[in-house]
């Protein structure tokens, strides 16, 4: 074949494209940024084309890089779906699963019906709540296995799964004013810790103007534009933009997503949650 290309560089080149940003994208799979404009100039020369129109703010996909990234998203997903299916043994049971409301509406969807799909005889039970009350839950043993948000400075138990890098989001046109509005969820949200941490760590005046516990309720009120909030940059919704320099808004700490699960887990359980590991971790790029 005249061409040939590897995972990482398939994965690497969608963390661009879909991020805008190298920094971004170097956070996401872990390397340094020099290591990724290498790795996108190493393509582009492969592919015979540009595929990153680049300025000083921002990069965007050309017409090429549009074209290539499809395929991209094709080939990692088949990549996954034929491991997934010679690997995973038939398995029986149910299983009580906690996740964030806002993590279980974008990424996880396709990824509990291909789950469904492959394991048929499988009782999935998904219930979305606040970290709070699935830990909660957990403790007390209505979930089997549970996904949290929670501060990567401080170690826990369970296993890291993803990793959100927060970005200040505001509705199209929207002007801020001292104080700044804020749209947040309710204590202890992580999300909510982040932007009071890094505004009072900077001596920048806020209020709260909205509380909503649910992903739905918080953009709808930013869309509105009753004020600003943090969300992780792969979140980012139609009719919201990312905030950077307008507002000598401070940087926000980065947050992640953990899995728990019980010691004593049966086989059902335990494939369940290699299979959610492993299919976040082909997911983050």
């Amino acid at each position: 074949m005249p061409f040939q290309i590897d995972t990482l560089l398939l994965k690497t080149f969608i963390a661009i494209a879909e991020s805008g940003s190298f920094t971004s994208a170097a956070n996401m799979v872990g390397r340094t940024q020099s290591a990724l404009s290498l790795q996108i100039k190493k393509l582009e020369s492969d592919l015979n084309c540009k595929l990153f129109e680049r300025n000083t703010r921002k990069i965007a996909l050309t017409k090429e890089g549009e074209v290539f990234l499809n395929y991209a998203k094709q080939i990692t997903k088949l990549q996954w779906e034929v491991y997934s299916r010679l690997t995973e043994p038939d398995i029986t049971g149910e299983i009580k699963f906690g996740v964030p409301e806002d993590f279980a509406t974008h990424y996880l969807p396709d990824i509990l019906s291909k789950f469904k799909k492959y394991h048929p005889h499988v009782q999935l039970n998904v219930e979305c709540n606040l970290t709070l009350y699935l830990q909660e839950g957990f403790e007390k043993n209505y979930y089997d296995i549970i996904l949290v948000k929670r501060d990567p400075q401080y170690k826990k138990e369970g296993v890291k799964v993803w990793k959100e890098p927060l970005v200040w989001v505001a509705s199209e046109g929207y002007q801020a004013e001292e104080p700044l509005s804020l749209v947040v969820a309710p204590s202890p949200c992580i999300y909510r810790k982040r932007i009071i941490s890094a505004l009072d760590a900077t001596n920048k005046s806020w209020k709260i103007t909205y509380t909503s516990p649910s992903l739905a309720g918080t953009i709808a009120a930013v869309k509105a534009g009753l004020g600003l909030t943090a969300l992780p940059i792969n979140m980012l919704p139609v009719g919201l933009k990312v905030i950077e320099n307008e507002y000598n808004l401070p940087d926000l700490e980065n947050t992640e997503i953990a899995l728990l699960k019980k010691d004593d887990s049966s086989k059902t359980i335990e494939e369940f949650a290699k299979y959610i590991i492993q299919s976040l971790e082909n997911k983050k790029y």
